[in-house]
């Protein structure tokens, strides 16, 4: 298959229809290809909406200059110009090569609208470049799969139509058209696994074995296939052990299987909540904790996207929770929305016709917010007694995380209510007088670990 306008051209239209084509341009040789047969093809099709997009890192000396030349590129080219600067910087524990891969792809994901795709210029070459460093990584079939032609993105998709031809085929079509490339010196830094497996390995192996590329896409394209049925099985495991309110696993439901199938579960669990893969190493900890911690054990499996948790034969996955900072006391003057500090979520009010706070006790004191420190105690309309805030929580099923989260509602030193949930009779209104109620719209983290209010 030649590399030319005609077969980009089929490539596109195999694909479902585009209301705007992004194409990932950093100015180098592979992306310079893609611009050009875009080009080319707008030429001759001139209701095909293509427009380029370079992200400037800001990691390399001549960043801004490359910047500059990839918008003359497309000036030239007639093609529309978009700069994203983004932040490059590694967070703890992220490679530079991660944390500018990242942020490129957190931009151009951002950037999307439905119905649009983001050309992308990977080609063969990367894909048994990819496919080498999964292996050394201990990927397992979804890793080894390496790169497909086309996959969902943000909003819209991420499609490869370059993927089947070699650096070869792309460097031979730019030198037939005269054009001029970036040439990025930290290509040629061995310091990064990439470089070293494409300058110093795959030489060495095609020394041995001619085909090696060939060979590695080959493989790329069997474990694609083999995924393909993997994730068809596995999205039939995880309907029968998953909560369908709550998106939770039943741990009764889950420990029959075998290991090999609780694996399958829980990578397709995360996978569809749309967490990226953890290491191994936390997927053996939370199959282990999880199953064989004692009954009275609440096990917490953290790591740097999010975090797992069990409570009462449930497994709850949610992303990594914020700082918090439960000794605050929060002034509120009991009328405009309250932004809750550390992403805790916002509360409102709202005066209607049902059980709530009465609007003279709503006004007697000064109102605070504060959290759980232990000890509270509430007296509820139509109980006797006082009861122990802990046991209402424990009554309702309320996750512990969730617990010391919620905004209590305090006017003057006295807890008037704990917000959306529970009233205290002192400060109850008659359930057919206008009284205050109150909301706390909490966190999205929370969601399917937060019961329905009473």
């Amino acid at each position: 298959m030649s590399l030319c306008t005609e077969t980009l051209d089929r490539i596109l239209s195999r694909q479902p229809p585009a209301s705007r084509y992004w194409i990932a341009y950093s100015g180098g040789l592979d992306s310079l290809v893609l611009l050009h047969l875009c080009a080319e093809l707008k030429a001759k099709d001139p209701n095909l909406r293509f427009t380029a997009v370079h992200v400037h890192h800001g990691l390399q000396t001549a960043a801004e200059e490359w910047a500059e030349s990839c918008e003359a590129s497309c000036r030239m080219l007639g093609i529309p110009f978009r700069l994203l600067r983004v932040n490059a910087a590694a967070k703890p524990g992220e490679s530079p090569e991660e944390a500018a891969r990242n942020a490129r792809y957190d931009a151009l994901r951002a950037l999307l609208s439905d119905g649009e795709v983001l050309l992308t210029a990977q080609h063969r070459d990367d894909q048994a470049e990819t496919l080498l460093l999964q292996l050394l990584r201990g990927a397992g079939i979804a890793g080894l799969a390496a790169m497909p032609e086309r996959t969902a993105f943000g909003p819209g998709f991420l499609l490869r139509p370059l993927l089947s031809f070699s650096r070869g085929q792309l460097r031979e079509y730019a030198q037939a058209h005269e054009l001029t490339w970036i040439e990025d010196p930290s290509n040629r830094d061995l310091s990064y696994d990439r470089n070293f497996i494409r300058h110093e390995i795959i030489p060495l192996l095609e020394n041995r074995w001619p085909a090696t590329k060939d060979a590695l896409v080959r493989t790329a394209q069997h474990c694609a296939e083999a995924q393909t049925l993997l994730n068809s099985l596995a999205a039939d495991l995880l309907k029968s052990v998953i909560h369908p309110l709550r998106n939770t696993l039943l741990l009764d439901r889950l420990r029959p299987c075998s290991e090999a199938d609780r694996r399958l579960i829980l990578r397709e669990w995360l996978r569809s909540r749309g967490f990226r893969m953890p290491s191994t190493r936390v997927i053996d900890r939370v199959l282990n904790e999880t199953l064989n911690a004692r009954p009275d054990r609440n096990p917490v499996i953290r790591w740097s996207e999010g975090e797992i948790r069990r409570y009462r034969g449930e497994i709850f996955l949610m992303p990594a929770a914020s700082p918090f900072h439960p000794n605050r006391v929060i002034p509120w003057d009991g009328a405009t929305t309250l932004h809750l500090p550390d992403g805790n979520g916002d509360l409102s009010v709202t005066t209607e016709k049902r059980a709530g706070i009465s609007l003279t006790a709503w006004r007697a004191g000064k109102i605070t917010v504060r959290y759980r420190q232990g000890g509270e105690s509430l007296r509820l309309p139509g109980r006797e007694g006082s009861h122990d805030l802990k046991k209402l929580f424990q009554e309702a099923g309320i996750t512990p995380w969730i617990r010391e989260r919620t905004p209590l509602i305090y006017i003057g030193d006295e807890l008037a209510a704990v917000a959306g949930w529970w009233v205290s009779d002192s400060y109850a209104g008659q359930p057919n007088d206008f009284n205050i109620v109150i909301r706390w719209h909490a966190p999205e983290n929370f969601s399917g670990a937060l019961p329905s209010a009473n």
